[in-house]
């Protein structure tokens, strides 16, 4: 009986591709010669690797190394405009988007107001701003490879949005409904797993194995990072942290809870708290914070030990390196933090919070689209090592 190793051979060929790759995307400049040492695979299949990945567009050579003696080394790097991905973050009352090359670099942005939640305005709107940010893309050989969207609610391994109480959606289809529209692979994820993994590869998370990034808009949404990787529980529902019941028989939610941490800790919280001080957005709360306005800045110090409760409850179950707080709430950090701080000291276990960070989001806003467009590119760059 004859036995075929084809198969066997041509798996071997995808993980020593999908290695060499991963050496360049994270060293560059590196020559052959290193790839070979890092990775442990001999030189001529490097070399024969490399040759593979510059034909296929997704690395150059840069010119002449250093040399240890010898012949100098042809350096090689990871050729990021090779294609190009789209991220969106639908919000609750905005849509924002980016287009990025392969190595998450933003190279155009687009953002609009969202004034209403009907199903077939919002899906005009968001397909309006990923065409204009699609028309906008510099040529490449892959082209868009990918779109990824992060939405204010729960959704399925199949991309459709089971629930997203402040759209007021039940059951859309957002994947198959993008997918058959822009003919590319759609990633769909909640909006706070998406903030979560733009701050791990871009932002304040980059290297730290335990965090927890808490999404303050509208409402409050969490994405848990444990052991490097995201953690999305055994249905793929987890972090829905905002309905964490603070106050027992409290204000009701539109989820059906009572008394849910979104509801007194949140964008929302703070605006419908300052409407009798004659402010209705975030943007005149942060100018008059700015100015001095002292009934702003005790606003903001309450809504901000309401934060550190449900933060609080975080930390005593989870016991993270770090809480990043991100989301449109993180541009008030400077009226916010100190209340943070204080409420989760008082209401935290010391062991728990002895190596505790609290930081605000460094991509600040921008977290979840920038974590949308990272899903693109991952998918795509999976794709290779698995075709």
């Amino acid at each position: 009986m004859k036995v075929t190793t084809t198969g066997d051979l041509t798996l071997i060929k995808k993980i020593n591709t999908s290695i060499v790759l991963d050496a360049v995307r994270r060293n560059a400049p590196l020559s052959r010669a290193q790839i070979s040492e890092l990775s442990g695979l001999n030189k001529a299949t490097v070399s024969s690797l490399v040759q593979d990945l510059i034909d296929s567009h997704l690395v150059l050579e840069i010119g002449p190394g250093q040399s240890s003696g010898g012949r100098k080394p042809v350096m090689l790097l990871f050729n990021g405009q090779a294609g190009h991905a789209i991220g969106i973050d639908l919000g609750v009352n905005y849509i924002r988007g980016v287009l990025t090359d392969l190595e998450g670099q933003v190279l155009r942005e687009s953002q609009r107001s969202l004034k209403e939640h009907a199903l077939d305005f919002t899906l005009e709107q968001l397909i309006q701003c990923i065409d204009e940010l699609r028309a906008q893309a510099p040529g490449s050989p892959y082209g868009i490879v990918g779109i990824g969207v992060g939405v204010p609610g729960i959704v399925d391994d199949k991309g459709a949005m089971l629930f997203a109480p402040n759209l007021d959606w039940k059951q859309v289809e957002l994947q198959n409904i993008l997918e058959e529209r822009f003919q590319v692979p759609v990633t769909i994820d909640n909006e706070a797993n998406a903030g979560a993994q733009g701050e791990q590869k871009y932002g304040a998370g980059r290297g730290i194995a335990h965090q927890i990034y808490v999404s303050v808009g509208i409402g409050i949404g969490t994405g848990i990072i444990l052991n490097k990787e995201l953690y999305k529980g055994a249905s793929g529902f987890s972090g829905e942290l905002g309905h964490l019941s603070i106050e027992y028989n409290g204000k009701p939610c539109r989820c059906g809870n009572e008394g849910c941490w979104e509801l007194y800790a949140s964008e929302n919280a703070l605006l419908e708290r300052a409407k009798p001080l004659g402010f209705d957005n975030l943007e005149d709360l942060l100018q008059a914070a700015e100015g001095g306005n002292d009934e702003v800045k005790q606003l903001f110090h309450s809504i901000g030990d309401y934060l550190g409760a449900g933060i609080s409850n975080i930390v005593n179950v989870f016991n993270p390196d770090v809480v990043i707080i991100g989301n449109r709430m993180s541009r008030a950090k400077a009226w916010l933090e100190e209340a943070v701080q204080q409420s989760v000291a008082r209401r935290t276990l010391p062991y728990h919070r002895e190596r505790l960070q609290l930081l605000f989001a460094e991509l600040q806003d921008q977290s979840a689209v920038r974590g949308a467009a990272y899903y693109a590119i991952s998918r795509f760059l999976e794709k290779l090592r698995t075709s």
